[in-house]
């Protein structure tokens, strides 16, 4: 059986978003070290997960991406999940602005959707089924691991539903106060043993948890 890792930024407050979706602060701590770490989580995985919302951003991005992370998320096949099991215009979120801004402050531009990137999003498929029952679904079939990108309200179910075998997370070094938390929902506190913990220079720290029991 196959296991689900979420991978996520995290304030060291634990909160994955500022009170409105702020992520413009993950940003600010990204070089090359990181980036070649978080690029090679997103190739160890055999599909990529996400909630409705997020799905919009990133079909709205990786697309015309130029970026180290857009191949692995072009390339491998992706599922969303909406309640509505549908997927309609929802508009532009606070992540994807700060993320466009971001972009912009780096100098570099969107480039042309190639076909078959634009393609690989356009035949995603859309599961609105009981999450626990589908997530174990997906979990009994062959191949890589699963690995679940958000957003908040879609981290928080997989996390209060014991359905995450690993979580990878980019702790940034900054204390947003308040805003979006992972681990609010939890019903009962849920103990991790650390597996794994790389530090880079610029104060980001990759921690790799799983459950302890």
């Amino acid at each position: 059986m196959r296991k689900l890792i979420l991978k996520m930024s995290l304030s060291v407050d634990g909160f994955v978003g500022g009170p409105t979706g702020e992520v413009d602060w993950v940003f600010k701590s990204l070089d090359e070290a990181v980036t070649a770490w978080i690029v090679e989580t997103l190739w160890q995985a055999g599909v990529h997960i996400m909630g409705s919302r997020t799905f919009q951003d990133m079909v709205a991005w990786w697309p015309t991406s130029t970026e180290p992370f857009a191949p692995p998320m072009n390339e491998i096949p992706k599922i969303v999940f909406s309640r509505k099991g549908r997927i309609g215009a929802q508009g532009t979120t606070t992540a994807l602005r700060d993320a466009t801004e971001a972009r912009r402050a780096a100098g570099s531009a969107a480039s042309s959707a190639p076909p078959a990137s634009a393609a690989s999003w356009a035949a995603t498929p859309v599961l609105s089924g009981d999450l626990a029952t589908e997530i174990n679904r997906l979990k009994q079939q062959p191949g890589k691991h699963i690995l679940a990108h958000g957003g908040a309200s879609f981290a928080q179910s997989l996390a209060r539903l014991g359905l995450i075998d690993e979580y990878q997370l980019l702790i940034h070094p900054i204390a947003l106060g308040r805003g979006l938390p992972l681990f609010s929902t939890l019903s009962t506190p849920l103990a991790l043993r650390l597996v794994d913990s790389t530090p880079f220079s610029t104060g980001a720290v990759a921690l790799v948890y799983r459950p302890a029991a």
